[in-house]
């Protein structure tokens, strides 16, 4: 059974489970069921008959827990990482073909998170396997479709806040993600929603007889752009986060260039720091654009993902930072600007921190790769975290 953090890696690599985020799915390399199937099998030869939490056909959650048997109803720490990648149009390298070179580990996922994946699996390996009996019992969830919707860590969420669970509510939460070994204890959240303009269509050879609905959507951006513009001075940028930021990231309408367009739409994306909500930030915008001579249509937001604060993961930082210290050397705990898993977990009461082996500066990227010293460190901290693990 494979277990060591860079085999794992390069099979986890060799198994496409491209998110293909809106676009086309292509079946032979498209969502997460090769991993999954995988994952299946690997935690049935570790003796651990897996949850599956099917989302759609042929996507699964697969949740893992060891509980310990010296300690019933003992404390339970929840490791998460998603099996799902980015595409791989305009990759330079054989995306699902694992290349180690110049101690790094090249090919999709390797950064963003099939390295984290990885190294956790090793250490969940190694828990199992030969745990302390002091130590908490381990769930390590692997989710589906974080790169796109979040069904996966939505579904997840949701069960555990139900109370039906097969163990006790995971007092702390561990979400893979590149950070290059220090701790991410906060990060901006984000809202994202449709904005339509609509008008009359009539021949473009006598185009005063409608509403070019294209020209309507210029005056939106217009005022959005402005707005967008003063929106970091409205107030105090987080000290860890950054500002409140706005950025307009996809447009369409219209039928035909010889016809005048009765519809124009924007998809606008919203970040939020620490304190705000998306329905403030949404109602913000409409209130910008409500004095405008024509009608505007806000659609609901198709993406809320809410920030993650740092008041009330102090501790779990503290308890982590002290195992990354041990193998790693000094690290720290920092903030970013995108978002994660984390503000899920906590948002259902279970302290979040994120934390994982390689740089975001990779991820997505077209020639993507991770350290493998990265690699294995990150897979010894998690080991030495969860045997370990105290937050008092």
């Amino acid at each position: 059974m494979l277990s060591e953090p860079v085999e794992l890696l390069k099979t986890l690599i060799a198994l496409p489970s491209v998110n293909p985020m809106g676009g086309e799915a292509d079946p032979e390399i498209c969502f997460e069921t090769r991993v999954t199937e995988f994952l299946i099998n690997w935690s049935r030869q570790l003796g651990i008959e897996p949850i599956i939490q099917e989302i759609e056909e042929g996507r699964s959650n697969v949740v893992l827990l060891w509980e310990n048997p010296h300690q019933p109803n003992s404390e339970v720490i929840l490791l998460d990482a998603h099996q799902d990648t980015v595409p791989v149009a305009g990759m330079t390298i054989e995306p699902f073909k694992p290349v180690v070179q110049d101690a790094k580990m090249f090919g999709r996922g390797a950064c963003d998170v099939k390295g984290g994946l990885a190294a956790m699996m090793s250490a969940f390996a190694r828990i199992v396997q030969k745990a302390p009996p002091d130590a908490p019992s381990v769930m390590l969830s692997c989710t589906i479709d974080e790169e796109a919707t979040t069904m996966g860590i939505n579904a997840l969420t949701n069960w555990l806040s139900t109370g039906d669970l097969p163990c006790p509510k995971p007092v702390a939460a561990v979400i893979a993600e590149p950070t290059e070994l220090d701790i991410i204890v906060t990060h901006r959240g984000v809202v994202r929603w449709k904005i339509e303009a609509s008008g009359t269509a009539c021949h473009s050879s006598t185009p005063e007889l409608g509403e070019n609905a294209i020209y309507r959507m210029g005056q939106v951006l217009n005022r959005i752009e402005k707005y967008a513009e003063s929106l970091p001075t409205q107030k105090p940028a987080h000290p860890k986060c950054g500002p409140s930021t706005l950025s307009v990231g996809r447009i369409g309408g219209g039928a035909s260039v010889n016809i005048v367009p009765e519809e124009c739409w924007i998809e606008v994306d919203r970040r939020l720091i620490p304190g705000e909500t998306a329905q403030e930030a949404q109602q913000a915008v409409i209130d910008e654009l409500q004095s405008l001579p024509f009608e505007v249509i806000h659609h609901q937001p198709w993406l809320i993902s809410a920030p993650l604060p740092d008041d009330e993961n102090e501790a779990l930082a503290t308890s982590l930072l002290k195992s990354i210290d041990e193998v790693a050397g000094p690290h720290e705990t920092i903030g970013v600007a995108f978002g994660t898993h984390a503000s899920r977990t906590a948002r259902v009461g279970i302290p979040s921190v994120v934390f994982g082996p390689g740089n975001i500066a990779q991820a997505h990227t077209k020639d993507e790769w991770i350290e493998i010293r990265q690699l294995q460190q990150a897979a010894e901290i998690y080991y030495q975290f969860c045997k370990s693990f105290n937050v008092r």
